[in-house]
C-alpha cells in the first residue's frame, strides 16, 4: 500500500468506534438529577448480564489502536520537520475547537448561575464535557508519537512487551501496595500499548490468519480469567457500586480487552472489507462519518443536552434507574440528540472552515 492511499478497513474502525461511543453515550446515560446535582449512571449496574456487551461495546482500544496506525503513517519519511509538521497540524485539528468548546460551556454555565442560581449548574457542565477525557489522552499520545515510533523503529515489539509489562507492575503498586498515582501512570502506559499496537498494523494484515486468532483467544482467556478471581470488574466501564472502574484509570484488563479486539478485527477485516465492496452507500456513509468525526465526538454531549434542558422545560424527569418506561424511550433518546446535534455539525463547518487554496498549475 503506497503512502497516499486510505486503508478503508481503517476508516470502517474509526467511525464504528465512534458510533458506539456517541450511542453508548446518548442512549444509556441513565441521568440521576437532585436540586444540588446531575450525576451519569449506566443499566448495567441494575441488569444481571448486561456487562458482557461492554466486551464489544467498549470501543476505545479500537479507536487507540486506529490512531497509531495513522500517527506512523504520517511518520513513513520521518524528519525533524516532518515532526514539527504533524504536531502542529494535530494540536490544531485537536486542541483549539476542544478549548473553544470549554469555552462556551463555561459561560453558559457562568450565565445559568448568574440567572437562574441553580445548585447543580456546575455539575451539569463537567458532566457535557466529560467526554473530553479521552482526547486529553489522545493528545499526549500525539505529543509522544514521534518519540513512541523511534522505540517502535529501535526495538519493536520488546517496546510493547515493555508497556503491557509495566501495566501489571503499575496495577500491583496500586491494589498490592497503595500507590494511588500508579493508577493515573497507567492512563498513559495501557493506551499508550494500544497506541503502538497500530504501528504493527501493517504487518499484522498480511501475516497468517491465525496471528488475529492467537491475539482474539489470548485476549479473551485473558480476560475471562480476570474478570473472574475476584477482584476486576466483569464490566469494562464505571458501574455505580463497583469498588473501583476498569476505565478509570484503565486496569489489566483493558489490557486484555486491547488484545481481544485487536485480534478480532483483524480476524474480520477480509469479510468487512468483502461487504464494503458491495455498497457505495456504505463507503459514503463511512466516509461522513471520518470526516465529521471530531465535531461529533465533541458535541454530541452538547447535543444531548440541548434535548435534556428542553424535555425539563416541559416538566419531564427521567427515571433514575433504568424501568420499562426507560427502556421503552431509548429511541428517542438515539433520534432527539442526533437531531440536535446536526445543526452544531453545520455550526463547527462554518466556524471551522478555511479559505480554498488556490489550485495549483499543472506542470509543464
Amino acid at each position: 500500500m503506497v503512502a497516499s492511499e486510505r486503508d478503508r478497513f481503517v476508516d470502517l474502525l474509526r467511525s464504528f468506534s465512534l458510533v458506539v461511543v456517541v450511542v453508548w453515550h446518548w442512549v444509556f446515560t441513565i441521568l440521576v438529577v437532585s436540586p444540588e446535582t446531575v450525576s451519569p449512571s449506566n443499566p448495567i449496574g441494575f441488569t444481571r448480564g448486561l456487562w458482557v456487551a461492554t466486551w464489544l461495546l467498549q470501543v476505545m482500544p479500537v479507536f487507540f489502536f486506529v490512531g497509531g496506525y495513522t500517527h506512523f503513517r504520517s511518520f513513513r519519511n520521518y524528519t525533524p520537520g516532518t515532526s514539527r509538521r504533524f504536531l502542529k497540524r494535530r494540536m490544531g485539528r485537536l486542541v483549539a475547537p476542544a478549548l473553544g468548546l470549554v469555552a462556551v460551556w463555561l459561560f453558559v454555565g457562568w450565565m445559568l448561575e448568574v440567572t437562574l442560581d441553580p445548585a447543580w449548574v456546575w455539575s451539569a457542565v463537567i458532566l457535557v464535557l466529560s467526554p473530553l477525557w479521552f482526547l486529553v489522552v489522545y493528545v499526549v499520545m500525539v505529543l509522544i508519537a514521534p518519540i513512541a515510533i523511534r522505540a517502535h523503529r529501535r526495538w519493536g515489539e520488546i517496546a510493547a512487551v515493555w508497556l503491557l509489562g509495566l501495566a501489571g507492575v503499575l496495577d500491583v503498586l496500586r491494589f498490592s501496595h497503595g500507590q494511588g498515582w500508579a493508577a493515573w501512570v497507567n492512563f498513559l502506559v495501557i493506551w499508550g500499548l494500544a497506541h503502538q499496537l497500530g504501528f504493527f498494523y501493517d504487518r499484522m494484515i498480511t501475516a497468517p490468519p491465525r496471528a488475529g486468532w492467537t491475539m482474539f483467544w489470548a485476549g479473551l482467556f485473558a480476560l475471562v480469567a480476570l474478570t473472574n478471581m475476584g477482584f476486576y470488574p466483569r464490566s469494562l466501564v464505571g458501574v455505580p457500586g463497583e469498588r473501583f472502574s476498569n476505565m478509570g484509570p484503565p486496569t489489566l484488563a483493558i489490557v486484555a480487552l486491547t488484545i481481544l479486539q485487536v485480534g478480532l478485527v483483524l480476524v474480520v477485516r477480509p469479510r468487512v472489507l468483502a461487504w464494503l465492496e458491495r455498497g457505495a452507500l456504505k463507503q459514503l456513509v463511512v466516509g461522513w462519518i471520518n470526516e465529521h468525526a471530531m465535531p461529533l465526538y465533541l458535541l454530541h454531549s452538547t447535543g444531548m443536552a440541548i434535548v435534556v434542558a428542553i424535555l425539563f422545560g416541559f416538566g419531564y424527569r427521567p427515571p433514575s434507574e433504568p424501568t420499562l418506561q426507560w427502556w421503552l424511550t431509548r429511541p428517542i433518546w438515539l433520534v432527539g440528540p442526533a437531531l440536535a446535534t446536526w445543526p452544531l455539525l453545520s455550526l463547527y463547518r462554518i466556524t471551522r472552515r478555511s479559505p480554498t487554496p488556490p489550485i495549483p498549475k499543472p506542470a509543464d
